[in-house]
């Protein structure tokens, strides 16, 4: 079965403001991710400017089928 990550996350922006998300869910290759990673992710991803402090809440495994197409690398 593949790997999610389920967790909840809030960003501070440098600049005032900030997002959430509860819930939010990602693949992963594995059975573990750190948070650091995590932060990385969603920052690039979404490809957010101006990140302060960002923290991650509620992670959890879970086994789930993968939601995004494989990328060959």
């Amino acid at each position: 079965m593949d790997k999610r990550v389920m967790f909840d996350f809030e960003i501070d922006f440098t600049n005032g403001g900030g997002i959430q998300g509860q819930d939010f869910r990602l693949d992963i290759d594995g059975d573990d991710i750190t948070d650091d990673e995590l932060v990385k992710y969603i920052v690039e991803d979404m490809r957010l400017l101006m990140v302060g402090e960002v923290r991650i809440l509620n992670k959890k495994i879970i086994n789930e089928k993968h939601k995004r197409k494989s990328v060959d690398k």
